[in-house]
């Protein structure tokens, strides 16, 4: 059966000198001149040249470490990356060395689409290539935005912050139309927002941020500052700003939401609280488990609502990039 799991994320610079470096790999193949990607390394100047994804996916390991530990879950956990060190064909071959067969691998991505699902399946793919015939079997886990305990996570961080009367606003990364036809990232964020709303018992927007890529090209929408703004037109005063699509405070939360959508609220008049993402809350933790123990135990597959549990393996055919299309990957993490 399996022998080892595999926390596999986006990557992001752990120092100034890495900045460059890592928006390269980002946009390799995309032809984006370094005078654009200097552009978006100055947001990682405003934050001292560091993402805090590393940081924040190490955290996530010893919850899970704690976790495993206390259910009697015995795989040892390893740490790949698409974009930074530690990159995932460094992480395979580590495995390969220590003997590990058959490993699960779980993504930071709660949705379906191009980069947070398929582009994944694509690396685990191309790493087990690169690595040659010793390289583990690699499963990646399913989808979980409807898993209860990603559900629970959620709502509980939104208590955190939310003051009665206030309108949440859930954010995701946007991408492109042309992509969003290729799976069900929309609905998938349209169902869970409107089943935490009703947990919370507010009401509710979806609005999008980070897009990158041709002005002419859409993506989808509304941009959250452009909301906010539309907000504040119709007389909203008090919003709760809840990053849905994202599982941690990386630096698109950081920058996009607690530095330009705050400052957007506040020159329009909202009182804006951003909720924090799931991170490592118990809730959140206890589910990661609970998806492993579906694999290495034959536990009760849990989900909400009405979508029943994303395919395991994923479809063939689904969360394509269109040919010609930017891949919507998002350019600082």
């Amino acid at each position: 059966m399996y022998d080892a799991l595999c926390l596999l994320s986006f990557g992001g610079p752990n120092g100034p000198d890495d900045v460059m470096p890592f928006l390269r790999n980002v946009t390799a193949g995309r032809n984006v001149p370094d005078a654009r990607l200097a552009v978006v390394a100055e947001q990682y100047e405003q934050f001292g040249g560091r993402s805090p994804i590393n940081g924040q996916n190490l955290a996530l390991i010893d919850a899970l470490r704690a976790e495993f530990d206390e259910a009697g879950i015995e795989l040892p956990i390893y740490f790949g990356n698409r974009n930074w060190e530690p990159y995932l064909t460094d992480t395979v071959q580590q495995m390969a060395d220590d003997g590990v067969r058959n490993a699960l691998v779980l993504a930071t991505s709660a949705f379906s689409s191009y980069s947070g699902c398929r582009q994944y399946r694509e690396d685990l793919a191309r790493a087990a290539s690169e690595v040659g015939p010793g390289a583990p079997e690699l499963h990646k886990l399913r989808l979980y935005y409807n898993h209860p305990g990603f559900i629970d996570a959620v709502v509980a961080r939104i208590v955190e912050v939310h003051r009665p009367g206030a309108r949440l606003v859930f954010t995701a990364h946007s991408i492109p139309n042309s992509m969003a036809q290729w799976c069900e990232y929309e609905p998938q964020l349209n169902e869970i927002a409107a089943l935490v709303a009703d947990r919370v018992g507010a009401d509710w927007d979806l609005a999008f941020q980070s897009r990158s890529g041709p002005p002419h090209i859409p993506w989808l929408e509304p941009d959250v500052n452009d909301h906010l703004m539309a907000l504040a037109a119709d007389g909203v005063v008090d919003v709760t700003l809840v990053p849905l699509g994202f599982v941690s405070d990386h630096m698109e939360v950081a920058f996009d939401l607690d530095l330009q959508a705050s400052n957007t609220a506040a020159e329009v008049g909202i009182d804006l609280r951003r909720a924090p993402t799931v991170g490592t809350h118990p809730a959140f933790v206890r589910g990661l488990r609970q998806l492993v123990e579906e694999k290495t135990s034959g536990a009760e597959v849990l989900w909400v609502g009405e979508a029943g549990p994303w395919p395991d393996p994923c479809p063939e055919g689904h969360c394509l990039a269109p040919a010609g299309t930017p891949t919507g990957r998002p350019t600082s993490t």
